[in-house]
């Protein structure tokens, strides 16, 4: 379809949507909104999505072009002429360091440090008590300082010297605990002082690069997967920031966006790839644009998400490279914040005998800075209570969540007829609206955010204050491991959090039991309409499959016994040190109801 048909489309999209707009706000709703000290609602600005597609101009961004894809952004690119290190870049420091969007270590951060650690394992690594003792590479050190992570989180200090000593892996701890960087700073930490060696001939890209002549096929050194867009892009960003001033070059590749501009950003090198299960399946398929064959890292983020036993022959295709080469060198590690025992057993098929495992916490438990409560609602006035409750509140960055698609657009309608500067993102959408409906939220211009499950996993915004459960999730469909992944978007890396979910009996009452179990074990408040479902003696038992983790439990402290050069025992609980700041996270998720993954 040419430019102009598409244009002649976009007339009655427009005047639709304005007259619709025009004649549904309700006014008076609309300046109480204003008074209450909410920006204005955006109206969605159609063309940007229809012209964008025929290639057009569009009207976008403060600078009057179309909003940047996420797998373009800007990245430090190396040349051949820098020696070991590269020398800063003032412009790129300012915009991956000093972003004010950028999440920070909270003032509750402190009570990460009580969090239990078990790590099971044959040979117990050293937990390290500072990134300075690390053994880190002297420009992943200095990019750590520039992130502003002063000391290592529980999973940080167990992660780093598994991953430093040459173990394969699997991470269990709870969102907002920093587990993207756990993973990160020694990966891409080992492979620095290498990459020379390692890597494959890649352009100059600092010299000038013409696409027909310089192009290259991406043979990356590390696979990440993680199963959505949104938290490859966010693993996408760190990459940039902790690859800066070094010649390991990040790329993402994910569903929705577009393949050639995604394939020209391979063929200009890549030695850590970030990817969607698709997208990524897709481009293995054309081995002259990509090929796995010199990767040393595989790593799955939410790995419980992606370990399903309907999905093993792809799963097993990207876990073997989808080539040839050898697992002898080759290490595996799987993170998520809930890993039950299918999906550990389903593991163990990829990983060594003598992997390490490290749990912080209880597998698939919340922590203290999210203060939980559940509100009773009937099902014909949850739009009410929404609304209500969001008003009674000082204005804030809002997580509305819903369990589909058609409820997601609702309720986005309704809160935005009633004035409410809100916009939505699930599956359905285009992946221009999706990028374009998350960066609103990051930048406050749409503070509330209506989302489905696409977003209940790994998704890391500076100060999201309050998490709304418009729909809780059904047992069919996550259970109460969904309903932490959302709780989880709120309270990141020490800060602190409110988690408010509508209940009814008529919906909600299979999700009854384990919610409560949830409120008792975060000392949280039962209400009177769950008093009934509370265990009957007390005694909270979680059926998470722990393969009985921590038996031989050592009641000592693990770092006094690393001062003393003694390794902790098999399987440790401790505290971890009094702590500042932390390396961020990004942990996230599609939307159980909807169909597949982000391919």
């Amino acid at each position: 379809m040419s430019a102009s048909d598409m244009a002649e489309l976009d007339i009655p999209i427009k005047d639709v949507t304005n007259q619709q707009n025009h004649t549904t706000m309700n006014a008076e709703a609309a300046a109480v909104a204003r008074e209450k000290g909410w920006v204005p609602p955006e109206k969605y600005d159609y063309s940007k999505y229809t012209t964008v597609a025929s290639g057009g101009p569009v009207e976008g961004e403060a600078n009057n072009e179309a909003p940047e894809w996420a797998s373009n952004a800007a990245k430090y690119e190396w040349n051949e002429e820098y020696g070991d290190i590269g020398p800063p870049n003032p412009e790129l420091e300012e915009m991956l360091f000093h972003n004010e969007y950028i999440n920070r270590v909270g003032i509750k951060f402190e009570l990460l440090r009580n969090i239990k650690v078990t790590a099971e394992t044959t040979e117990q690594p050293h937990p390290v008590k500072s990134f300075d003792d690390a053994g880190l590479h002297p420009i992943m050190r200095e990019n750590i300082r520039l992130c502003g992570y002063d000391v290592p989180t529980p999973i940080q200090a167990y992660a780093i010297p598994a991953v430093l000593t040459g173990h394969d892996l699997i991470a269990v701890a709870q969102t907002g605990s920093g587990k993207t960087a756990a993973f990160l700073i020694p990966v891409l930490s080992k492979l620095m002082g290498k990459a020379k060696k390692l890597a494959a001939p890649r352009p100059n890209i600092a010299a000038g690069y013409d696409p027909a002549v310089d192009a290259v096929r991406a043979e990356p050194l590390v696979l990440i997967v993680a199963p959505t867009r949104e938290l490859s892009t966010q693993i996408f960003d760190e990459a940039r920031r902790l690859c800066y001033r070094s010649m390991l070059r990040p790329c993402v590749v994910y569903g929705g966006g577009p393949v050639r501009e995604q394939r020209e950003e391979l063929q200009k090198g890549c030695d850590v790839l970030i990817g969607t299960p698709g997208r990524l399946l897709d481009f293995m398929d054309k081995p002259h644009i990509l090929s796995l064959l010199r990767v040393k890292y595989t790593i799955i983020d939410e790995a419980d998400e992606l370990l399903h036993s309907d999905w093993d022959t792809e799963f097993t295709k990207i876990m073997s490279g989808g080539d040839t080469n050898e697992d002898a060198d080759h290490r595996y590690m799987m993170f998520s914040a809930t890993f039950n025992k299918h999906c550990r057993e389903l593991a163990r098929k990829f990983l060594s005998a003598d992997h390490v495992r490290i749990r912080i916490g209880r597998a698939g438990s919340s922590h203290m800075n999210v203060e939980q409560q559940v509100v009773y609602a009937e099902e014909h006035k949850k739009k009410q209570c929404l609304y209500d409750l969001l008003m009674s509140m000082p204005p804030s960055r809002t997580l509305v969540f819903v369990n589909n698609k058609t409820q997601a657009d609702f309720v986005d309608d309704y809160l935005y007829n009633m004035g409410l500067p809100s916009t939505s993102i699930h599956s359905d959408r285009t992946q221009r609206e999706r990028e374009d409906a998350l960066r609103g939220f990051r930048h406050a211009r749409t503070p509330i955010l209506v989302a489905t499950g696409v977003s209940a996993r790994g998704l890391d915004v500076r100060n999201v204050m309050h998490v709304v459960n418009f729909d809780l999730p059904n047992t069919q469909y996550g259970g109460i491991d969904e309903y932490i992944h959302r709780i989880g978007r709120t309270a990141r890396i020490g800060n602190e959090g409110l988690a408010t979910s509508f209940y009814n009996n008529d919906k909600n009452a299979d999700i009854a039991p384990e919610l409560v179990k949830i409120l008792l074990e975060c000392s949280q408040t039962i209400p009177d309409f769950l008093e009934s479902v509370k265990p009957a003696d007390g005694t909270l038992v979680f059926n998470d499959d722990t393969d009985d983790e921590g038996e031989e439990k050592n009641s000592g402290d693990p770092w006094a016994s690393w001062e003393k050069g003694t390794a902790p025992s098999t399987a440790v609980e401790n505290e971890a040190p009094k702590q500042a700041a932390v390396a961020g996270d990004a942990d996230q998720e599609e939307e159980p109801q909807d169909s597949g993954f982000n391919w």
